[in-house]
């Protein structure tokens, strides 16, 4: 088995695993996957005393803001700060400056040998980024439609994960030799299928706006979320079994997506899956907003306002005074012709007192 295949292997059995013991744990965790050529995560450890504390869901915002190349909120206490540690690589210069945040629904806990911690909350949370000239977002969460796939699409999906579809059954091998089968004849069987099918549509669409990105000449950070919650159709209709097939397969295509993101990226991405087991709700768990920071232009636009108010008023009272001079230099003027023309011919006393006439 080359490398490759043998890394993609590793990371199926990871996700699987985790994505298996959601059924038996009962906690809401987060799951962080790391690049396999490069690491921006932590190491995972077998010992027992150092696994991961347990983090708030706004730690794990915070953990995306920094990985996407910012500094954490100031908001942020000393305590989470710690929390961080204990996830990233403590290198400010190693960050991939993309992420991949995915939400996943009708899953809940793990307790595997990897990178994880459990949520102590499921409070909404924001997620604070800086100007949105610096990031890029893309946004997996689009509104839900009816549509439907053609047997050409879903025959095209099969194949990509090694599989087929022949008369509405979806057959997808695995590496025990058995096959995942899902009868799309079945509301609920379909329901799951499109929904990843979807899933891997808006993820291709992410990788071609990240080659447009590519060659600008200042590379905003990328940022891909979304919610999936694609397990809850399943879990309604088949119970724990169909949960347990469902995440098999759930788990095949994240494989295939998180590597296909990483060729794409050049290495330079990871993953942040959260996984609940309540159902879903219309909003997402991370809402992403952007704090605008004010240029030098707007500060001093906003400084000067108060003197331009002040001149304005000089200009006023100053063009009052001119005009009322003017005016007054006016009328003193035609006064003055007036009483000239009609000035009486009389000898002038005044002009003439020095001057002696006989």
């Amino acid at each position: 088995m080359d490398p490759k295949s043998s890394r993609a292997f590793t990371f199926l059995i990871l996700l699987s695993l985790f994505l298996h013991s959601t059924v038996a744990d009962g906690t809401s965790s987060v799951f962080f996957l790391d690049n396999p050529s490069h690491s921006y995560f932590r190491s995972p450890s077998s010992d027992a005393s150092s696994k991961i504390s347990s983090m708030s869901l706004s730690e794990v915002g915070a953990t995306v803001s920094v990985l996407l190349g910012f500094a954490p909120p100031v908001t942020l206490t000393a305590a989470s700060s710690s929390k961080l540690n204990e996830v990233l690589v403590p290198n400010p210069f190693n960050r991939p400056r993309s992420v991949l945040i995915l939400e996943v629904t009708g899953a809940e806990g793990v307790s595997i040998e990897a990178l994880r911690s459990n949520v102590v909350n499921e409070n909404r949370v924001d997620i604070q980024l800086p100007d949105a000239d610096e990031v890029s977002l893309f946004s997996l969460d689009e509104p839900k439609t009816d549509a439907e796939y053609s047997d050409k699409e879903l025959s095209d999906f099969a194949s990509w994960l090694g599989g087929s579809y022949v008369s509405g059954e979806l057959a997808i091998p695995l590496e025990d030799g058995s096959n995942l089968k899902f009868e799309l004849s079945k509301e609920a069987d379909r329901e799951f299928v499109t929904s990843l099918v979807s899933l891997t549509h808006k993820v291709q669409r992410a990788m071609e706006m990240h080659q447009d990105l590519s060659g600008a000449v200042h590379r905003p950070s990328e940022l891909i979320s979304g919610k999936f919650d694609g397990l809850e159709a399943l879990k309604e209709h088949c119970g724990a079994e169909g949960v347990v097939k469902g995440t098999k397969l759930f788990s095949i295509v994240m494989s295939k997506v998180f590597n296909s993101l990483t060729e794409a990226y050049k290495g330079q991405i990871v993953g942040v899956i959260v996984c609940k087991g309540t159902p879903s709700v219309a909003e997402s768990l991370f809402n992403v907003i952007f704090t605008s920071r004010p240029s030098a232009r707007w500060l001093e636009e906003t400084k000067a306002s108060p003197n331009a108010t002040a001149i304005e008023e000089i200009v006023l009272v100053r063009r009052t005074v001119a005009w009322i001079t003017g005016i007054l230099l006016i009328i003193a003027t035609l006064l003055g012709i007036y009483f000239l023309l009609n000035m009486p011919l009389t000898r002038d006393t005044l002009l003439y007192s020095n001057v002696k006439l006989d």
